[in-house]
């Protein structure tokens, strides 16, 4: 037995590993000084709320940061301001940690690998450095959270009553995932679309209801303010908007970037019909709709893309380790951060420094094609919707993964 295949199968080693990455990372938190930016900005904008101010007009941290969400979200983050500080800084730190286990089980069941504590241990000590993991955690940001609302209404049985309403929610809080409310549509769950637009709709509600000035100063302004996000073009952005500023040296692409984005959104949602039709349930469906946002939003933080790691778990299920170690290398590289990254540098980078300031955005529009084409010519890794009822099947995939591991 290798030593990698004992630490999954070992409980003690599995929960070392999984202290030892925690502890590394707590270290890491407490020398650095962490200020966790993001979270400043969800309690400035939980204050808004709370003290009745204006909840666009604000900028908080040494970087100015605005207020960008939905005041649906801003509603949310009131109980923010109920902590100091630092256990605010200690809740989100020790959140975010629970949700990556949380996503890597949902990630699992997802392409339908069965899951014991040794290997979530395992795997969750190791995903928390991945690139976007990681940034997420340090910022304090709520990614991991959106993806795990998402991919747990994803993974509940077609006909459970409320399927979408969670990733309706989701959408109404950030308005990226309202991309897998199409998924829905466009792959026929008609009545699953219509839900998750019902509980969009609902949070718009709530929120005029709470601040109406507030939700149509959103609604027919600040959404079209992509500047007021960041610098579209800074290699922290990892959207095909961010690789094509960047490439053209151009701050503002304009149609440059329009016009693939919608082919990219277009296609990328056809992708998923198409592998969806082939192959009901897929994960690649889902993976093929992830990317698809995450490439035409305007603006993708490297943080944004935590659907790393159920791509990750796709590739393991599949058994294609080497492209698993390839894309978890890629992810944990971190060489856009290697790059001169002052002022508008970004913007006058050399030919050889491209795929380096692009890589996720690179994979993305590599992926997605490689997706169909893998479903066109293999079986399907799809959602595991009852894994009661096959329970001899996850124990012999579970046996060769262990074997493989």
């Amino acid at each position: 037995m290798t030593a990698r295949n004992a630490t999954l199968r070992s409980p003690t080693a599995a929960a070392l590993l999984l202290g030892l990455s925690l502890a590394a990372l707590a270290a890491l938190c407490v020398v650095q000084r962490v200020p966790m930016a993001d979270a400043l900005v969800y309690r400035a904008e939980g204050a808004a709320v709370a003290g009745g101010s204006d909840l666009y007009g604000f900028t908080v941290t040494e970087w100015e940061l605005p207020a960008t969400y939905p005041p649906f979200a801003a509603i949310l983050f009131v109980p923010t301001t109920w902590l100091p500080l630092g256990a605010l800084k200690a809740v989100f730190l020790v959140g975010n940690v629970a949700l990556l286990a949380l996503l890597v089980r949902l990630s699992c069941t997802l392409v339908g690998l069965s899951v014991r504590a040794p290997l979530l241990c395992a795997a969750t000590a190791v995903a928390l450095w991945l690139e976007p993991v990681f940034q997420t955690v340090l910022f304090g940001q709520i990614n991991l959270a959106l993806a795990c609302l998402v991919l747990w209404d994803l993974t509940r049985p077609p006909g459970t009553p409320g399927k979408g309403f969670a990733l309706g929610v989701a959408a109404g809080i950030k308005l990226t995932p309202a991309v897998f409310i199409a998924y829905y549509l466009v792959t026929g769950r008609v009545r699953e679309g219509v839900t998750a637009l019902a509980a969009l709709a609902g949070t718009v509600a709530f929120g005029a209801l709470v601040l109406p000035a507030a939700t149509v100063d959103f609604f027919t302004r600040r959404v079209f303010e992509t500047g007021r996000v960041g610098k579209a073009w800074i290699v922290d952005n990892q959207s095909l908007q961010g690789l094509l500023a960047r490439v053209l040296h151009e701050a503002e692409p304009g149609a440059a970037w329009a016009v693939p984005a919608v082919l990219v959104g277009v296609g990328g949602l056809w992708l998923a019909a198409r592998v969806h039709a082939r192959t009901p349930d897929s994960a690649r469906a889902v993976l093929v709709t992830a990317l698809t946002a995450l490439l035409v939003s305007p603006i993708s933080w490297s943080h944004h893309w935590v659907w790393c790691v159920p791509l990750l778990a796709l590739l393991v299920a599949e058994g294609r380790w080497r492209l698993a170690v390839a894309v978890a290398a890629l992810f944990t590289a971190r060489t856009f951060w290697l790059l001169p990254h002052e002022g508008d540098l970004d913007l006058h980078l050399p030919w050889w420094q491209q795929p380096l300031a692009s890589p996720y955005a690179l994979l993305g529009l590599g992926l997605g094609p490689g997706l169909l084409a893998s479903v066109l010519g293999q079986q399907n890794v799809r959602v595991v919707e009852h894994p009661q009822d096959d329970e001899q099947e996850a124990a012999a995939r579970h046996h060769v993964l262990s074997h493989d591991l």
